[in-house]
């Protein structure tokens, strides 16, 4: 059975040519890039070039990219790194309520050390008001951390304008930008972002490594302590495979992003205008129209999104209920529930997210299955019977 793969949200296959750009680091070209002789200069020129590529994902200068083990490393280091680095003049930070565990838990843990934290909320469609952002912000604010689009609904926040609130405050802004980074066009300066969060995994590059962005000037200290590797803010021998394995997929990334993005709007339009057309009561959760160019995040009443993930996978679809992070969680997502939706239809939920191997036969297959499958699942369901009075609900 061919496997159609929808969710890329969750991790991205690697491409041939970010393998075939690793391959020479794990063997021929092993030298530790700290060392200063002819092999770990080779190792570390690799480093370089990768950091190059990385830099020109984001229009910052390479010098301002810190490799890390990936996304999550990053978002902690960015809000533990400026917050004890910057204790002397407040200890305030403002987040939102749909950010990642990876956000939302590191600022739960800089509560535990005696920081203060602002969850502001979303509206209804999952967008962050900016006026929000500004009523929050005192005189011991050192940092917002605000997601450029969701991982779960793909709602694009409104950066820029929240930037310029920071800015004029004179607050750190950082951005976990982990589905968003080889998706949409970004430059840190015209955005105005201090800090920037990115995955390889998530373009099509190898897990086990991202990045931060640091804008010269800002004061952060080292997550991890030892060697003086990423110029002392990164400590430990740099993972050199994956790093070229990063530098190859930013540059493919840059490269196709324009039409890549097309592609799947497109896409993704007509898979949410032909799941709202073909089943009754279903949600689309999120923006209709400032989201990912890959996301559709359907609630469907009624039924489990764990159990339409089970037929969709036995017909070869793969999908997710959201963030692939929090998988094994059985509450409601956090984000959903934040977007002011009811706890039994966040249970109904799927995401699916799309990317370079979808096609159009693939829409076609998952229109087709989704009704049928929703329509077998309602049969079953002892909610559409309360709800029908034991009539047959479709």
């Amino acid at each position: 059975m061919k496997h159609i793969y929808m969710d890329y949200a969750a991790t991205t296959p690697m491409l041939p040519e970010v393998a075939e750009a690793m391959q020479p680091y794990f063997s021929r070209r092993f030298g530790n890039p700290s060392s200063i002789h002819s092999m770990g200069q080779e190792a570390g020129d690799a480093v370089d070039q990768a950091r190059t590529k990385v830099a020109a994902l984001i229009a910052c200068r390479p010098e301002e990219v810190v490799f890390t083990g990936g996304g999550t490393e990053a978002d902690n280091h960015a809000i533990k790194g400026v917050c004890l680095a910057n204790r002397e003049k407040g200890n305030h930070i403002i987040t939102t309520a749909i950010e990642h565990h990876a956000v939302l838990n590191t600022c739960i843990y800089m509560k535990n050390l005696g920081f203060d934290v602002t969850v502001v909320p979303v509206d209804k469609q999952g967008m962050v008001d900016p006026d929000h952002i500004k009523k929050s912000i005192t005189a011991k604010t050192l940092l917002v951390s605000v997601m450029h689009a969701n991982n779960e609904v793909g709602v694009i926040q409104p950066i820029e304008e929240i930037a310029r609130i920071t800015r004029q405050a004179g607050v750190y802004f950082h951005v976990d930008a982990v589905q968003t980074t080889g998706h949409l066009p970004i430059d840190v300066d015209r955005l105005g972002i201090d800090l920037l969060s990115a995955s390889a995994h998530k373009l099509y590059g190898p897990k086990g490594v991202g990045m931060l962005y640091v804008r010269e000037g800002t004061s952060i200290a080292p997550l991890l302590h030892g060697g003086e590797q990423e110029n002392e803010r990164r400590a430990g021998t740099e993972n050199v495979p994956g790093i070229a394995g990063f530098g190859k997929a930013a540059e493919i990334a840059l490269a196709d992003m324009g039409e890549e993005a097309g592609r799947l709007t497109k896409y993704s339009d007509r898979l949410i205008d032909s799941v709202m057309g073909k089943v009754a009561d279903v949600y689309l959760n999120g923006h209709r129209t400032s989201r990912l160019p890959n996301n559709a995040n359907f609630s469907f009443d009624f039924i489990e999104g764990e159990s339409i993930l089970m037929y969709l996978d036995a017909e070869g679809i793969c999908a997710s209920t959201g963030s692939a992070c929090s998988s094994s969680n059985s509450e409601p997502s956090h984000v959903l529930t934040a977007l002011g939706i009811p706890v039994e239809r966040a249970r109904g939920s799927v995401r699916f997210s799309l990317g370079k191997w979808t096609s159009a036969e693939d829409i076609d297959k998952v229109v087709e299955a989704l009704p049928r499958i929703i329509e077998k699942l309602r049969a079953m369901s002892p909610l559409v019977k309360e709800k029908c009075g034991w009539i047959n609900y479709l």
